[in-house]
């Protein structure tokens, strides 16, 4: 699955100069807000967005908070349901529970 993401945002790696005008540097943003900047802009399909926040780190960096993002809101909405967070990722897949 994060390999799919990795394909996905390194399609949106561009060259400096073919950045957005409004895009900063590499570095000016941590991998965190990265991932929550790419994981909102992908909910609300806003692609310039996703775009600017797939160049703001490295493919891996952005996998790596991607993932974190996902396991953080997994315990979060765990303790919210008062389920497992097993049974709360296998819900949010569409799977059936074990």
């Amino acid at each position: 699955m994060f390999d799919a993401i990795r394909r996905y945002a390194g399609r949106f790696r561009a060259p400096a100069q073919a950045r957005p005008a409004g895009a900063r540097e590499k570095g000016a943003h941590n991998l965190f807000e990265a991932a929550a900047v790419y994981v909102a802009a992908r909910v609300e399909g806003d692609e310039d967005r996703i775009e600017e926040a797939a160049a703001w780190v490295s493919p891996e960096a952005l996998s790596f908070g991607v993932s974190e993002l996902a396991c953080r809101a997994v315990v979060a909405l765990a303790r919210e349901r008062d389920e497992s967070p097993g049974a709360v990722a296998r819900d949010l897949l569409g799977l059936p529970a074990n």
